[in-house]
């Protein structure tokens, strides 16, 4: 006997996409590792070459999570105030804003 949940196997699909992607985005990966952490957290930042220019690859090693942003994206953060982060850290792992699935 074995215990699965409903969209186990999705997860893992995900899960083996992911993967992947991350290791094309490594392969790519310009310049040297830059690591910022403190008492909270550790992140890990590398700059990526895609067909589409740069991007920042944004890395938590404790919880596996990442994302890549373009200079669009990033600039984006300097419009955000500091309410905006308190409500991304007040909800964690999560989005801030659910997409439609449609």
């Amino acid at each position: 006997m074995s215990l699965q949940w409903e969209g186990e196997e999705q997860d893992r699909q995900a899960a083996i996409t992911a993967a992947a992607q991350r290791d094309v985005f490594l392969e790519h990966a310009v310049g040297d590792l830059i690591v910022i952490a403190n008492e909270f957290s550790e992140i890990h930042v590398l700059r990526v070459e895609t067909r589409n220019g740069s991007r920042l690859m944004i890395e938590s090693p404790k919880s596996g999570q990442w994302i890549t942003l373009d200079p669009l994206e990033l600039e984006s953060l300097t419009w955000q105030s500091t309410a905006t982060f308190s409500a991304m850290i007040g909800n964690p792992f999560g989005p801030l804003i659910q997409e439609d699935s449609a």
